[in-house]
């Protein structure tokens, strides 16, 4: 009896990239039509938006993976390797940060103010040239630790320590590039669209966020492995429960980091920093967008993951992920909406929003169901055996 690779039955659906294929024609579809129908300000915030998201998902989705390996962390064996799959979405990632050059005058409202003395760092070729090389450092870094997990997988007992030893180097060199090259892109990508507020704390506040929509990216994907496959599935409850609590442990640290950084604005009460924060807690209609998004990414989940049951329920964890990565979509909006607007009184939020987020969700959906046909050894799924 020997082991037969993955049968059909464990792989995705040929269906699912044909729908992940229409969801990416209607996003680009309606993206165009609002570039050319007289809205190009809304498509490019929500182009802006989408890319930070997305692209955060996946690096915190493979951050998890480094990190369990680093840790030796035994009980995440199935879900570490299923994270290695957000890895399919980089150079996804690197070519729409290209595409971010297009719409310059959309998603940088700096190119027209009067800096300062802030020129020297605020000037495109510079700010392509380091975040773009930032980027690619961090997913060659991440590029080379999948490279080692897979040889780690295939090698011979008298190699893999070798292997391992390669890959704990690259995986210890991704979480430090991570930790700096997420903070660059939040400074760079949404700190400057208001280009006279700073915060020290804000690179910081961006790769705790990526890693909590990375595990929610996580967790979403096993539970839906997990519905479609039901026993066969090797992921048990203690393995949600574990990736749960993670999750929990993740959204308590985003909200100590955002009210740690409200705090010290209000308490210094500096003009400059203070207008930034009123802006977006007290006027309106940013203050509701506010609430909502403390509510649905903080509130909610604090209240919800206490019950241990919960996080064992993959049906529910998809719920509250899902809900929880549209919570991360409109901060970004409370963030970025009221420096790229025209108007400061509205939220430009539409259905527009909506297919294009569809669109982009399906370029990871594809990315990952691709990687996972063409790898589906990391399905954690059982494997029948049959007589050679």
């Amino acid at each position: 009896m020997t082991p037969t690779a993955t049968t059909d039955s464990t792989r995705p659906g040929n269906a699912l990239p044909l729908l992940f294929g229409v969801f990416i024609v209607v996003g680009f579809a309606t993206f165009f039509v609002q570039m050319n129908g007289g809205h190009a300000q809304q498509a490019w915030q929500a182009y802006l938006i989408n890319f930070l998201l997305w692209s955060a998902v996946a690096q915190g989705g493979l951050l998890f993976s480094t990190v369990m390996h680093v840790t030796r962390a035994r009980w995440s064996g199935p879900l570490a390797n299923l994270a290695e799959a957000f890895t399919a979405f980089f150079p996804v990632s690197l070519a729409l940060f290209g595409g971010l050059l297009l719409g310059r005058e959309y998603v940088f409202p700096w190119l027209h103010h009067d800096l300062h003395g802030k020129e020297i760092w605020l000037n495109l070729p510079f700010l392509f040239s380091r975040v773009g090389l930032g980027l690619i450092l961090l997913y060659a870094l991440g590029g080379l630790y999948l490279l080692q997990a897979h040889k780690l997988k295939s090698s011979a007992d008298d190699g893999a320590v070798a292997v391992r030893k390669r890959m704990t180097v690259f995986a210890i060199l991704y979480i430090i590039a991570f930790a700096f090259i997420l903070s660059l892109v939040g400074f760079d990508l949404v700190m400057a669209a208001d280009p006279h507020w700073y915060s020290t704390l804000f690179g910081a506040y961006s790769f705790i966020k990526a890693v909590y929509v990375g595990l929610g990216g996580l967790i979403i994907l096993a539970a839906i492995l997990q519905l479609k496959h039901g026993a066969a599935c090797t992921l048990t409850d203690k393995h949600f429960h574990d990736v749960g609590k993670l999750f929990f442990a993740f959204c308590l640290v985003w909200a100590d980091f955002f009210y740690c950084q409200l705090v010290v604005i209000w308490y210094g009460n500096i003009p400059e920093e203070t207008h930034y924060v009123m802006l977006r807690t007290i006027t309106a209609p940013w203050n509701q967008l506010a609430w909502t998004v403390f509510t649905v990414c903080f509130i909610a989940p604090f209240i919800i993951l206490i019950n241990k049951k919960v996080k064992t329920m993959p049906g529910f964890m998809l719920a509250l992920c899902s809900v929880a990565l549209v919570g991360i979509w409109l901060e970004h909006l409370l963030l970025l909406g009221p420096a790229l607007g025209h108007d400061a009184k509205t939220l430009h939020l539409g259905l527009a929003d909506a297919l294009i987020t569809l669109g982009f969700f399906g370029l990871m959906a594809l990315a990952i169901t691709l990687y996972l046909k063409k790898f589906p050894e990391l399905l954690p799924i059982a494997v029948e055996k049959e007589a050679a």
